[in-house]
């Protein structure tokens, strides 16, 4: 399968996620949680990437993040992910790939489907069936959000947050939605409206990731 371009934009905001080698779990203990957001938290000010939400999973992790200036997008996540590595492999005595490969990245409109997003990452916990609510897990935006704990990491969303965000959080997304949001995951593409997301391919050469597959696209 061919790499989707890196089109990386100064000022769009950018899910990016990645997964351990062959669903491998990498975070172990609540020290490796810790380390991988104490990353995000001096990364995230080295390169002026504004963090919208993240989530910290046994096997995976999600950030959603806005780079001021687009190519510090890839600066920011090469530290992370290098550092932490190297890290793992020094603490586990371990050698080889721990992540599947390089992390995928799509952009998201801001709007409603933004508020989608935070609320599909930091209900991750949930979904999986790790805790019964989003506040109970430790390793995600989650308590930054609503106060619990000291914000060290989150800047405010260019969308209101809605009152109650926890029970928010916890009520399941609608199918139509999962469903969506998980196809911009694996075809890394723009996650938001229709005319905005085949505006914004054409303009940063994605169409591919919207593509019908199966057969010849017709654009005008």
């Amino acid at each position: 399968m061919p790499r989707i371009a890196r089109s990386v934009v100064d000022g769009l905001i950018y899910h990016i996620l990645n997964r351990g080698n062959g669903g491998q779990i990498v975070f172990r203990k609540e020290q490796d949680y810790r380390i991988f957001i104490e990353l995000i938290s001096s990364a995230w000010i080295e390169f002026d990437i504004k963090i919208f939400a993240y989530c910290i999973m046994p096997n995976h992790f999600h950030i959603v993040a806005m780079p001021l200036k687009g190519e510090n997008l890839s600066n920011f996540m090469h530290l992370i992910m290098t550092t932490h590595v190297r890290r793992y492999h020094k603490h586990y005595g371990t050698s080889g790939h721990i992540w599947q490969g390089r992390y995928k990245s799509f952009i998201v409109q801001e709007n409603n489907y933004l508020l989608t997003v935070l609320r599909y990452i930091e209900g991750n916990p949930v979904r999986a069936k790790l805790v019964n609510s989003a506040v109970e897990w430790e390793w995600s935006s989650h308590r930054e959000r609503i106060n619990l704990i000291p914000n060290k990491i989150l800047s405010n969303p260019p969308i209101d947050i809605p009152s109650h965000w926890t029970k928010f959080v916890d009520e399941p997304l609608s199918l139509n939605d999962l469903e969506k949001l998980r196809n911009s995951i694996n075809r890394q593409a723009p996650y938001g409206e229709e005319e905005w997301q085949i505006k914004i391919c054409k303009n940063l050469g994605l169409e591919s990731t919207i593509r019908p597959r199966g057969r010849p696209a017709k654009w005008k």
